[in-house]
């Protein structure tokens, strides 16, 4: 009784910081420094204190996120794990969606900001080659940019749950099995009207797709009222969701039509447009995928099927333990997710 009475003003205050105050742990994301800036494509390069002997690693993000994925606080930032291990990590950062990029396809990300970023990467470095590290849809963009530049000076690409698959993925059934029948038209119109995927519904389709969390989350809270380090946690998720930004129209429409009703990934012929065709089995350079069995957004056996479709690759597949994001930036994944990336990049 007496431990209980002493503990409430440490959960009043807890509560308070969590309803009204500023948040258990405020945001502090690794320093770092613009190399470049130009709309959609800021590289930044993360700062260290001694020049890194080994080779540099870019960090890719999916569409209508932020860069925050790889860095959401000091003990869940896998930018801090590489810079504690020697490596000079940089990231994309592709800045706020609006109306006005509507028109922005999948080739501006396949054929021009990810590869100038790995170009310009490498520049810094000497000519090195750059390990790439895309998480989600990211190392899908790392792919698609490998295979479709013979000559990009890539080491190596880390795809950490990539959707090659997306008969796999059951949160995506329902919208297969509507454009089934409608040709996807809905889609059509409606990033027509508004420009692409406003941010608000990225945001709350995110919260859908984790609906498990979002109906324990106040069970979550009440169990862990005096741990400050679980709440710093489900803040920074929080925090995370609340700056995603939108999809331009027209590269969601090419992600709805050739990802997700015609499966293009998993057969390694990918059209972006009538005159733009990237095969995977051109990608040559060495591959680690990783995929999650409790990952509901991209499950295991979808990223898995990255094994059959990237022929011309040395591709190894391991699987981790935690959800869609939390095999990046998940309480287990210094030990997992991580590790295993550190071991594959000092091969």
């Amino acid at each position: 009784m007496v431990s209980l009475v002493g503990d409430l003003p440490r959960a009043a205050r807890n509560i308070w910081s969590l309803s009204f105050g500023d948040g258990i742990e405020p945001y502090a994301p690794a320093p770092s420094t613009v190399v470049y800036d130009e709309p959609h494509r800021c590289l930044r390069r993360f700062d260290r204190d001694e020049p890194s002997a080994q080779r540099p690693v870019l960090l890719v993000p999916p569409l209508a996120v932020t860069p925050a994925c790889f860095d959401l606080r000091e003990d869940q930032s896998f930018v801090r794990f590489l810079l504690e291990t020697g490596r000079q990590p940089y990231v994309i950062d592709y800045g706020e969606m609006t109306y006005a990029d509507r028109d922005l396809g999948l080739e501006e990300w396949t054929h021009d900001i990810v590869p100038t970023a790995i170009r310009r990467v490498s520049e810094e470095h000497g000519g090195a080659g750059v390990d790439v590290v895309g998480w989600s849809l990211g190392g899908i963009l790392a792919v698609l940019a490998g295979a479709g530049h013979a000559d990009l000076p890539i080491a190596s690409i880390t795809a950490i749950a990539p959707p090659f698959d997306q008969r796999k993925t059951v949160t995506v059934a329902p919208l297969r099995m509507l454009g089934a029948v409608t040709g996807g038209r809905e889609v059509d119109l409606a990033t027509w009207v508004f420009g692409g995927i406003p941010s608000y519904i990225v945001r709350t389709g995110f919260r859908v797709q984790a609906f498990q969390r979002e109906l324990t989350r106040p069970l979550f809270v009440a169990r862990n009222i005096l741990d400050e380090d679980a709440l710093a946690r489900m803040e920074a998720i929080d925090r995370f969701m609340a700056m995603m930004p939108g999809y331009p129209g027209r590269l969601y429409r090419q992600i709805h039509r050739s990802f997700i009703l015609r499966n293009e990934l998993v057969t390694g012929t990918i059209r972006l447009r009538s005159d733009l065709v990237v095969e995977t089995a051109k990608l040559t350079c060495p591959v680690l995928i990783l995929g999650s069995r409790t990952d509901l957004v991209v499950p295991a056996a979808a990223a898995r099927a990255g094994l059959d479709v990237l022929t011309g690759a040395e591709v190894r597949f391991e699987e981790v333990p935690g959800g869609h994001l939390g095999i990046l930036a998940g309480p287990s994944a210094r030990e997992t997710t991580w590790r295993l990336i550190d071991e594959f990049l000092t091969r």
